[in-house]
């Protein structure tokens, strides 16, 4: 489901949305990005594989070409409420991004990841079996 106002633009690159998975009001995804099955994505969340050239310092930066790189968010995964992805990040198997939380690096496979940029917070330990805080 892809709910109201939200935009996705495959015009660099494609996107790929797996089964069940819930896009929120007000999300923009811009390609390219792959999504799994069974996704989560809350409200206002930005995920953009494009990013634009600024190195020439003699070209205004709405001159210079864009780059894209791939996001993968994995199965099973949510992302909250006005998180920003950013451009080359993947998003492990049943991980949580939080509310507010810029990613700029990968979060592994079952990671709570959080903050500006996020860090992980927390990771699922199969031996306990349950989910345990990671020292910052």
């Amino acid at each position: 489901m892809i709910e109201d106002f939200s935009t996705i633009n495959n015009g660099v690159g494609p996107v790929v949305i797996g089964d069940h998975t819930l896009i929120g009001i007000g999300c923009v995804v811009i390609g390219p990005v792959t999504f799994g099955h069974n996704i989560i994505l809350a409200q206002n969340i930005v995920i953009s594989g494009l990013n634009h050239n600024y190195e020439d310092p003699d070209l205004p930066i709405v001159q210079q070409n864009v780059y894209t790189k791939l996001i993968r968010i994995e199965d099973d995964c949510w992302i909250g409420a006005n998180a920003v992805i950013t451009a080359g990040v993947t998003i492990g198997k049943h991980s949580v991004v939080a509310a507010g939380s810029v990613v700029t690096k990968d979060v592994p496979p079952f990671s709570i990841a959080a903050g500006n940029p996020a860090k992980i917070i927390k990771q699922y330990n199969a031996e306990t079996k349950s989910w345990e805080r990671t020292k910052l």
